[in-house]
């Protein structure tokens, strides 16, 4: 099969199933753009595919073999299209190659002057928000395509005709091994993903591989604070820029204060000045996770103007401490936050805000994830005022060992087990006093608790 780049020609014809995702739908964009004939597919109607077909974008509702015929020269299916789909089984049988989204998305990339592709086990998506906060503010129009949904956007994603890709790049299967980046960023390595890596050793050396990735002339961008991260990257024959709060770091912060919510810092680039931020959310987590930012934002040529004024309309992105409103007097914040590295992140930022009480509800997310993490898991959620435990998010994966979440709860002295959303909800109207902070927490559908007691309230 010949490489993606060979069908990014005017006038080839390409169908993409699942067209209606969220990397699916600016894939579409940016091949119709291209002069590239799109069709493609979709279970369901939904706001992005009513936009591609406002474009011309013909999209079939439902995946059926009879959409395939012998005018497409390729398709890409979205990473839930395996192999049983059936219009992925329609055009292998036709001998149309089949591409993964990364590979499109990669062959993309090389027509960018800059790919700024943004990596780590936590804090991708709210970093490449950043980034395009700051790319925003210097009038770059670039091509965004972040894992969540940023209000500046009110989307995931922007096509724009800059010169510079920025790209939320997820490790799981290798995915950011499609990609081409010209600036790859790792915040962080953890052990992650463990029903497909073996261990945290293959998970660096798959960020080892990706920062291979990046030309002779590109810069890798890393986090001097982070081990995991710095020995992955020994000896590698790149540009290496540091970012982090130590002295050794390339882009520093210093002189932070923290004010609620709030965080003023300055940046040092080099050891020198290079400018003042103000964050509108919390936790050094985020620091770095500006610094990093900042660091892309330097490579890129981008003046010190942009960074503070870009940053300082950031407010967070979808999931990412979410303000959802009140309830009896208590605030209600979601937050995608499912490793044990993440929730520390989480409850560090929260602990100084002089909330009442914090009480977590916390849906774990897949059962391979809370078994090979569970002790980590047990540290962070003994720290919460009260912790409401819901059932295991099961995403992809079949219970083959007997894990729950009733097994954390036992473990977690101030926490209660639940396994349904009603239930959870009688225990917090029962509980929620003014002053507390109420956190729904996780990867899966939590966050309707949240959005469900809110609702109530008004």
């Amino acid at each position: 099969m010949a490489a993606f780049e060979a069908y990014l020609v005017p006038g080839k014809r390409g169908y993409l199933i699942g067209i209606g995702g969220v990397s699916m739908s600016p894939l579409a964009e940016v091949l119709y753009g291209e002069g590239i004939s799109i069709t493609g597919s979709d279970i369901q109607r939904s706001d992005k595919v009513i936009h591609l077909e406002s474009m011309g974008i013909r999209v079939n509702i439902g995946h059926d073999a009879a959409n395939i015929t012998p005018e497409y020269d390729f398709v890409v299916r979205t990473a839930a299209a395996r192999d049983d789909n059936p219009e992925v089984q329609a055009a292998r049988a036709m001998g149309i190659p089949v591409f993964e989204r990364t590979q499109a998305w990669g062959a993309l990339m090389k027509r960018y002057k800059n790919a700024l592709c943004i990596s780590g086990t936590h804090g991708k998506t709210t970093t490449t928000s950043m980034c395009t906060h700051i790319l925003m503010a210097a009038e770059r129009d670039p091509t965004v395509m972040i894992g969540g949904t940023l209000p500046l956007l009110h989307a995931g994603h922007r096509v724009g005709a800059g010169d510079t890709i920025v790209m939320e790049s997820c490790e799981y299967y290798d995915s950011f091994l499609a990609f081409c980046p010209t600036i790859a960023v790792i915040l962080d390595i953890d052990a992650d993903h463990l029903d497909y890596f073996a261990n945290l050793e293959a998970v660096k050396t798959s960020f080892l591989k990706f920062a291979r990735l990046v030309p002779p002339d590109g810069t890798v961008i890393a986090n001097v604070d982070d081990e995991n991260t710095m020995s992955a990257l020994a000896g590698l024959d790149r540009r290496i820029l540091t970012f982090g709060l130590s002295p050794e770091a390339d882009v520093q912060g210093v002189n932070i204060i923290s004010r609620g919510a709030q965080t003023d810092f300055d940046v040092l680039y080099q050891g020198a000045f290079f400018t003042h931020l103000h964050l509108q959310v919390p936790g050094l987590h985020n620091v770095k996770n500006a610094l990093a930012a900042a660091a892309a934002a330097i490579t890129l040529g981008l003046s010190p103007t942009a960074v503070k004024y870009g940053l300082a309309g950031f407010r967070g992105a979808n999931r990412r401490f979410e303000f959802k409103g009140k309830y009896n007097g208590a605030d209600v914040y979601d937050d995608y936050a499912h490793h044990p590295g993440e929730l520390r992140a989480l409850l560090d930022a929260v602990e100084p805000l002089g909330y009442k009480r914090v009480i977590v509800i916390f849906q774990p997310h897949t059962y391979s994830r809370t078994n090979a993490l569970f002790a980590d898991f047990v540290e962070q959620l003994k720290r919460p005022d009260l912790t409401i435990l819901a059932e295991i998010y099961a995403a992809r994966e079949v219970n083959t060992l007997g894990i729950s979440s009733a097994s954390l709860a036992k473990e977690i002295p101030n926490s209660i087990f639940r396994p349904t959303f009603d239930e959870i909800k009688t225990i917090l109207r029962a509980s929620i006093q003014p002053g507390d902070l109420v956190l729904t927490v996780g990867a899966g559908d939590v966050y309707r608790v949240g959005e469900e007691l809110v609702a109530e309230a008004k």
